[in-house]
């Protein structure tokens, strides 16, 4: 393929739709609409390149829609102020470019088809998901928009589609990583410019829906409804800061710590060797294949790092979309392979050393101090090692009453306080961990039966365990100060609004109307 060419196997029609008739003087072309999702930059977006492209073959405008639902899948404040302020960031980028951008709240099955009809569109373009209730949503908003507007999907997620990759669900790395890289010249490509709108198309639509801004004070209110789970301080959203993370001087990952990454990406005691764009590239506020582009002009200089960044970024990622794509049980023992579904059952029963709930897994009450230390790490800076995400889950299968109490726990931590969970990596991996996804049968032993096991002794073999605790428990006090100081920050304000709201003041000449 060409650079900058939008490879048609990247875009699939959802609907069946009727030709449109040409746009005329009298009846122009209505916009093309981009509902937003999993995607949400302006740069380096082949779903928002094919709608620019749409609507330039039609001299339509083209806009952007991004619907937010009430904490979607559980999200909290830590979650959804991250995704907020990188949409107000976004917001003005796309400003920038002539391109308007509408941010509605509620059910997207009621809100995307009143906006496809409040503004005339002629053509609907999605970014990809593979999660259920996204599907689900675009299966009835095609339903219910019918042949009048064409909806099309298109994965900018993915380098290689997901649905182009394979036809079926894979069982292992090894199984995709062959398919992948056969097609990968094809899909590899550099991305377009997106032309500027500015002062091409004038284009205010009349919108009946609940259209919201983006002000801090509409940010602090819908983030609020999930304040147990507070924001992180360590991680900037928005595009530019991805980028920065990206490639930003010495502190950028390939421009800075690009070289330790093979060999100290498994160490948790060595954390500024992974490259921390799971965040980015979990909101889409950075594209896989943008790191990929960068990744490969370093490849002479760091062959073995760049051959590593890329399985994790590319091959294991997109494994990841193909099991949540194919396997519609993927966060349920019913989504385990057979023989790791029988082996957890038959020992299902098996005595265990400890037993402990939720809530004292979640207050990380446990015997195990490196375990207690990853649940914190999880709970105070939003991202655990992935190294002990492993660790983490294999314990909680070892202290639960079944493999089903220890998923469905696994996944709940997961997603509640990870930035970057409600996420098919997030699934994955607590389905390789508990029920073997993606792994092979090992020796038997008594709860696990031929999951792969994992143990302390091994963690103390591997890496510094006790430096490991020791940074979590300076992390943890780090976390507690600051949520300190933002407590009392936000008294001292509310004691100055009370204080005001009391007197009064002949405000004089000050005073407004």
């Amino acid at each position: 393929m060409a650079a900058g060419v939008l490879h048609l196997g990247r875009i699939r029609l959802l609907n069946p739709s009727k030709p449109s008739p040409p746009p005329s003087a009298d009846h122009p072309s209505g916009p093309v609409v981009y509902w937003m999702f999993r995607d949400q930059r302006s740069g380096d977006n082949w779903a928002l390149i094919h709608a620019v492209h749409l609507a330039k073959q039609s001299s339509a405008p083209v806009a952007v829609v991004f619907n937010l639902f009430h904490r979607f899948l559980g999200a909290h404040a830590r979650q959804l102020g991250f995704m907020l302020r990188g949409l107000r960031v976004l917001h003005r980028r796309l400003r920038d470019l002539g391109i308007p951008f509408f941010l509605l709240r509620g059910d997207a099955v009621d809100n995307v088809p009143r906006f496809l009809s409040d503004c005339g569109a002629s053509a609907l373009v999605t970014d990809f998901s593979p999660l259920r209730p996204v599907r689900k949503w675009k299966a009835e908003i095609c339903e219910l928009v019918g042949s009048a507007v064409s909806v099309y999907e298109v994965d900018a997620h993915n380098v290689v589609p997901v649905w182009v990759a394979s036809e079926k669900m894979e069982y292992s790395a090894k199984t995709i990583r062959a398919k992948i890289h056969r097609l990968f010249p094809e899909y590899f490509v550099e991305f377009p410019e997106i032309p500027n709108f500015s002062g091409c198309i004038e284009y205010e639509p009349q919108i009946t829906g609940p259209a919201i801004g983006l002000d801090m004070l509409v940010i602090r209110r819908v983030s609020g409804e999930g304040s147990e789970v507070p924001e992180i301080g360590w991680c900037r959203p928005g595009e530019e800061a991805a980028m920065e993370v990206l490639i930003g001087g010495k502190e950028g990952f390939l421009t800075g710590r690009l070289a330790n990454y093979n060999s100290d990406r498994n160490d948790p005691t060595k954390s500024k060797a992974l490259s921390h764009l799971s965040p980015y590239l979990h909101f889409g506020q950075i594209s896989a294949q943008r790191c990929a582009l960068e990744a490969r002009k370093l490849r002479k200089s760091h062959p073995q790092a760049v051959d590593t960044f890329l399985e994790e970024l590319i091959v294991r990622r997109e494994l990841a979309d193909n099991f949540c794509y194919y396997q519609p049980h993927y966060d349920s023992l019913l989504g385990a392979w057979d023989w790791a579904r029988r082996t957890l059952m038959d020992h299902a029963a098996d005595e265990r050393e400890h037993i402990y709930t939720r809530d004292e897994l979640e207050k990380a009450k446990t015997a195990d101090p490196l375990w207690n230390a990853s649940q914190l790490e999880m709970v105070h800076h939003g991202k655990m090692h992935g190294f002990l995400r492993m660790y983490w889950a294999k314990k909680i299968l070892e202290w639960t009453s079944g493999p089903e109490e220890a998923l469905a726990i696994a996944i709940y931590l997961n997603d509640k306080y990870e930035i970057d969970g409600r996420d098919p990596n997030g699934y994955v991996g607590c389905m390789w961990s508990i029920c073997g996804v993606h792994d092979q049968g090992w020796k038997e032993r008594a709860v696990f039966g031929k999951i792969r096991y994992m143990n302390y002794a091994g963690c103390k073999r591997k890496f510094n365990v006790d430096g490991y605790i020791a940074h979590v428990r300076s992390l943890v006090l780090d976390s507690k100060k600051r949520k300190a100081g933002a407590t009392s920050r936000m008294l001292c304000a509310l004691a100055v609004l009370c204080t005001l709201s009391n007197m009064h003041m002949d405000l004089g000449p000050f005073k407004r109307g």
